[in-house]
């Protein structure tokens, strides 16, 4: 006997700072079935100010708590767009899962912040939030970070090949999935991120479409050297990093400033290819099949740098698994949310490094 509709919204924005992805996702069986997706950017002013609150400033107290509302009223928004969008009412739908935006990740002093005020989401949308979903996974001892290879772990394992999901958001990041051992996952490093911020200070653009930019320059081996000494890529898992670290002051203190940009954005598109290569050669050993998602999933330069780099193995998209790139994230958080619900644990101590599972994440009833 078919189960009812279970519907839940994921809500996800990112360590790009692009915007917000929403996206409607029947759980009532194994296999997420997503029903719509809406996607909303941030205004230039919205992400100048998220970028501010990376770094201590005067009054980032208040500053932050200011711009979580507004954050709350543009999930807000994002969520009314979906909803209208599909013809669905908010009654319908279980929760929302809200990821929140990060502005610190600090598993090492113990703490993590995403901004979000996710009771005004709640109050704002007439549905429950789940959010915070980092905290708990922390205070057992964990990184917080990664949270989606415990999604692919459910949904996309398979029962004798070995598979790999790399994301490829601001930061990149796996899940090694072995058939016969239990999963594991980790932040790899730098994937969009520096990418992005590179050719909007140098070229006005948002991003680097298809990676057409980089394609035009050529590597600088001692720039990519110098990047790659960074001691976080030596680092084993579990780790996880973000903004705090791969900013553009730590890039611009590794430059000599006389290096032509398009260089500079080759060698950047070389360091992530490099890193999630290294990664998978290194601690996933035996994998057959990798799978791409996230926005670096569309940097043709970067899929074919990656291909030379991992001959050995078969490199394809997720939309191949029924997942498209895009909406990866914000369907997990749909799912992370349901599992919050229901009282199940959605960590696994062998990404994060807690010390025993946990059921993440805090709810905020309609």
């Amino acid at each position: 006997m078919q189960k009812p509709p279970n519907f839940y919204i994921g809500i996800m924005s990112g360590t790009s700072l692009d915007g917000v992805d929403a996206a409607l996702v029947d759980l009532s069986s194994p296999q997420p079935k997503l029903v719509a997706t809406h996607y909303l950017a941030y205004s230039p002013a919205l992400k100048a100010d998220l970028l501010a609150l990376h770094q201590a400033d005067f009054n980032e107290l208040h500053t932050s708590q200011i711009i979580s509302q507004q954050l709350a009223h543009l999930y807000a928004r994002a969520t009314a767009d979906l909803l209208q969008k599909s013809c669905f009412q908010a009654q319908q739908i279980r929760a929302i899962g809200c990821h929140g935006q990060t502005i610190r990740h600090c598993p090492d002093q113990g703490y993590t912040i995403q901004l979000g005020n996710a009771a005004l989401l709640a109050e704002l949308s007439g549905i429950a939030v789940v959010s915070d979903f980092r905290s708990r996974d922390i205070a057992a001892g964990g990184q917080g970070a990664p949270l989606v290879p415990a999604f692919h772990h459910q949904v996309l394992r398979h029962a004798s090949v070995h598979r790999v999901i790399v994301n490829i958001g601001g930061i990149s990041n796996l899940s090694n999935l072995p058939p016969q051992h239990g999963t594991t996952g980790f932040d790899c490093g730098p994937g969009n991120l520096l990418m992005d911020a590179w050719i909007q200070a140098q070229r006005g653009q948002l991003f680097d479409e298809g990676g057409q930019w980089a394609a035009s320059g050529r590597v600088i081996p001692e720039l990519l050297e110098a990047l790659r000494n960074e001691p976080f890529f030596n680092v084993a898992p579990p780790k996880s990093s973000g903004r705090d670290l791969f900013s553009m002051a730590w890039l611009r203190s590794k430059l000599a400033g006389d290096e032509a940009p398009a260089d500079v954005q080759a060698t950047l598109l070389a360091l992530t290819s490099h890193s999630i290569a290294q990664a998978i050669l290194q601690f996933c050993k035996g994998a057959q099949e990798i799978y791409l998602c996230g926005g670096g999933a569309h940097n043709h330069a970067l899929v074919q740098q990656l291909t030379v780099a991992l001959p050995s193995y078969r490199i394809s998209l997720t939309d191949e698994l029924g997942i498209g790139v895009d909406w990866m994230e914000a369907i997990a958080f749909a799912w992370l949310a349901q599992q919050t619900l229901t009282g199940q644990s959605a960590s696994l101590p062998g990404v994060t490094g807690a010390r025993h599972p946990c059921v993440l994440g805090a709810i905020y009833s309609a």
